[in-house]
């Protein structure tokens, strides 16, 4: 037991900063452009699919657990982890070459598109703590505590996952113009 409280004091820390640092981070690359950069448009289906991919990996994680499959549950959560940093490099990539797509949807779906967004950027900031100290559990050998914060941190994560493929074919059409103008 002291050897697990070694470990999550060890990485407390670390969760704060980085709970922290990787959204003020994002945001403030966000705005910075690469002057006379190359525009990578390549890169939202690319990071779209990463998406997607992570979704069917947390679910299939989940389905490995019940089974008591525990090695490739840890697998799949670690490729899930990995994933996300992929992703989120190939973002930051991606906006600091090219403009923000904007989406030119009318009416109800307007307000769908922007409900659908804005929790996903939401929750894609709460979900970094959350799978940090859902790791740090594991990684303690706290199962029980890492079971019970896992129940909440697995249905964000799967939102944000699955919600990031959405907005990226809510905005694709207007992408795919913009692209052609290139």
């Amino acid at each position: 037991m002291e050897a697990s409280n070694d470990i999550e004091k060890k990485y407390k820390k670390w969760i704060i900063i980085l709970s922290i640092a990787i959204p003020l981070v994002v945001a403030v690359l966000f705005g910075v452009k690469i002057p006379d950069a190359k525009p990578l448009t390549f890169l939202p289906p690319i990071y779209a699919t990463i998406n997607g991919i992570t979704a069917v990996l947390l679910v299939a994680a989940v389905i490995a657990i019940k089974n008591k499959k525990v090695k490739l549950h840890e697998v799949l959560m670690k490729t899930c982890i990995g994933l996300s940093v992929l992703f989120l490099g190939m973002y930051v990539a991606y906006h600091m070459t090219s403009e923000s797509t904007k989406f030119d949807g009318e009416g109800f779906i307007r307000y769908v598109y922007f409900f659908i967004l804005i929790t996903h950027i939401i929750l894609s900031i709460a979900i970094i703590p959350l799978v940090l100290i859902t790791y740090v559990k594991a990684l303690a050998k706290r199962f029980d505590k890492h079971k019970k914060i896992a129940k909440i941190t697995f249905p964000i994560w799967l939102y944000v996952a699955v919600t990031g493929v959405i907005v990226y074919l809510m905005i694709k059409d207007a992408m795919d113009a913009a692209n052609a103008m290139l």
